[in-house]
């Protein structure tokens, strides 16, 4: 099988782990700020691309858009289905790698990824995706984690425990959507204009120990690691993220406060 097939079957398997709503409770705001910064009006045309549950979806159709909610995840559409429904909104669900969308050229008004597109393992690929099925003065927009904050961090303890990729695939880290250089680099020649900015999401809870238990149930990469390494090294594991965690705490009254930055992308796709 090809190493990138082999790949995608994992991350299907991987993200269909846990409960991702908690988690995308923290990041909706952030969906939200995204499809402001962006301006969606009605009858926009969107497409929103590794749509996890529906977080940016979800915006743009509260503001009148025609939304495509694309994932590779079965799990993910279906909770994101489940979850559109029960608000009322008109989203049209599809299955769709990010890597090779199946959808045409110069289609959509807003084409964007909220924490998801970043995770594919060949970004090059996504980036001429996402500018391919834009129209021509269209916009490109994401929100990508980056290496500053809890969440670099914790990704690095975690790729530290985790088996190397299948057919020795060497495989850019995801974090790096979060680098403003990167992204440049990546949509050379694509756009018309590009605005960046560096943004905070707060991860608070009442405790260390909620803490710890809020990201075993909901970290789709910790919860597989859970399941693959044997009892003692995941005990390692644990006393890592907690020393971790305890390491960036921001709080001083006991509870836990962990800060992580991402890049807010919003690139205008260049006119024929």
């Amino acid at each position: 099988m090809d190493p990138f097939e082999r790949l995608r079957d994992g991350s299907r398997w991987m993200w269909s782990l846990g409960d991702y709503g908690d988690l995308a409770r923290y990041l909706q705001p952030h969906a939200e700020a995204l499809a402001a910064i962006v301006d969606i009006r009605p009858a926009t045309r969107v497409l929103d691309v590794a749509a996890g549950n529906g977080n940016f979806s979800i915006a743009a159709a509260q503001r009148g858009a025609y939304v495509t909610a694309s994932d590779l995840t079965p799990k993910m559409i279906e909770l994101g289905r489940a979850r559109t429904a029960a608000e009322g909104l008109n989203i049209d669900w599809q299955e769709a790698d990010a890597e090779q969308l199946p959808y045409p050229d110069d289609h959509y008004d807003v084409v964007a990824s909220v924490f998801g597109a970043m995770f594919a393992p060949r970004p090059e690929r996504v980036a001429a995706e996402l500018f391919r099925v834009t129209k021509p003065g269209g916009v490109v927009a994401m929100a990508n984690y980056a290496r500053a904050g809890f969440l670099g961090a914790f990704s690095d303890l975690l790729i530290s425990y985790s088996l190397a990729p299948p057919g020795g695939v060497e495989l850019p880290s995801p974090f790096a959507w979060g680098d403003p250089a990167e992204v440049q680099r990546r949509f050379a020649g694509k756009t018309s204009s590009l605005r960046l900015e560096s943004r905070t999401i707060r991860f608070a809870f009442p405790s260390m120990d909620a803490g710890f238990h809020f990201w075993e149930r909901t970290n789709p990469p910790l919860m597989a690691l859970k399941m693959m390494l044997p009892s003692e090294r995941y005990q390692q594991l644990r006393t890592g993220g907690a020393e971790l965690m305890r390491a960036m705490n921001g709080a001083t009254d006991g509870s836990l406060v962990l800060d992580s930055e991402y890049l807010s992308v919003v690139a205008y796709k260049s006119q024929r």
